[in-house]
């Protein structure tokens, strides 16, 4: 049975460098650089709480030679659809890196030249499409950048004072930036605040998920690791107070799976059932589900306590 990243109620780094030196050995003629991106970005697939439905996306920068012997940097990122629990090589799409960092100087990108622009700068035609997300992965300057949708952090950005609790959550050592819709204006926001802080370990988008990076596989996955595991926490205790004041909470589909051994069907349709009778109200974000209790919630709450 395969590891997860779940230890007790703490997110836990399941990186082994013996393991890691032997899927290397294992990838034959595969860049050493790409088969570590390979093996850490299956660490992170391997948790549905960090890339539902095989979502996130995951990239390496590298040096090749060209057909004609010259050196060339390229950019491998995640391919549209590729499911990084069983992603490998051919999941990946390589781009010539300096032609895509070239677009930051444009004031914007229509979505159909974007489409184009990656098409033309790929170093293998037959490649799957890049993540929409490429430009923002070309853009940074660091060699590994990993991102996900991770549903403790889309908990905390989703709430009225989302980007606020995010940042209390996980430090100065993380850019938090609003919403932006995937593309050039994400990328250029992104590379921006980086300018401003290279010490950056990663960036959170608002009601989008985290990005983390560093010059090596297992700095920018642990560093992921680490700053869900601060969420997730950050979210625990909002809970906690939240109960203690008898405030509203905040809290995933995936925690009352937890709490009460129960599947993701059953969690959503008692959910379902209790938003219908008006005791609690929800807000989505795709599948994840923040729950708040309502005034008439906690009148029974309170009542079937005081029982």
């Amino acid at each position: 049975m395969e590891k997860t990243s779940r230890e007790g109620e703490s997110v836990k780094s399941l990186f082994d460098e013996k393991e890691a030196r032997e899927f290397v050995a294992k990838s034959g003629h595969i860049f050493p650089e790409l088969a570590l991106r390979v093996y850490t970005s299956r660490l992170l697939g391997r948790d549905p709480s960090l890339v539902l439905h095989g979502g996130g996306n995951t990239s390496v920068k590298l040096w090749m030679k060209n057909l004609v012997g010259e050196d060339l940097e390229v950019i491998f990122v995640k391919g549209s659809g590729a499911d990084l629990a069983t992603i490998d090589p051919s999941g990946f799409v390589g781009l010539e890196l300096e032609p895509l960092r070239k677009l930051q100087k444009l004031e914007n990108l229509s979505e159909g030249e974007m489409e184009n622009q990656l098409k033309i700068h790929k170093i293998l035609h037959s490649a799957p499409d890049p993540s929409v997300e490429v430009l923002l992965h070309a853009f940074l300057p660091p060699r590994f950048i990993d991102h996900t949708h991770a549903d403790s952090v889309l908990v905390l950005t989703n709430q009225k004072r989302g980007i606020d609790l995010i940042q209390e959550a996980l430090g100065p050592q993380v850019a938090v930036l609003p919403y932006i819709t995937p593309g050039i204006q994400l990328a250029k926001a992104a590379r921006e605040v980086y300018e401003k802080n290279p010490n950056l370990e990663g960036i959170v988008v608002a009601g989008h998920g985290l990005f983390t990076f560093g010059e090596d596989a297992r700095t920018a996955y642990e560093r992921m690791i680490q700053y869900v595991d601060q969420a997730e926490k950050a979210v625990e205790e909002a809970v906690r107070k939240s109960e203690e004041n008898k405030d509203n909470a905040i809290v995933s589909v995936k925690k009352v799976m937890a709490r009460f051994k129960i599947t993701y069907v059953t969690a959503a349709s008692r959910l379902d059932s209790l938003e219908s009778a008006g005791l609690i109200i929800t807000k989505k974000q795709g599948k994840i589900r923040a729950l708040f209790i309502t005034e008439k919630g906690k009148k029974l709450y309170n009542k079937r306590k005081t029982a």
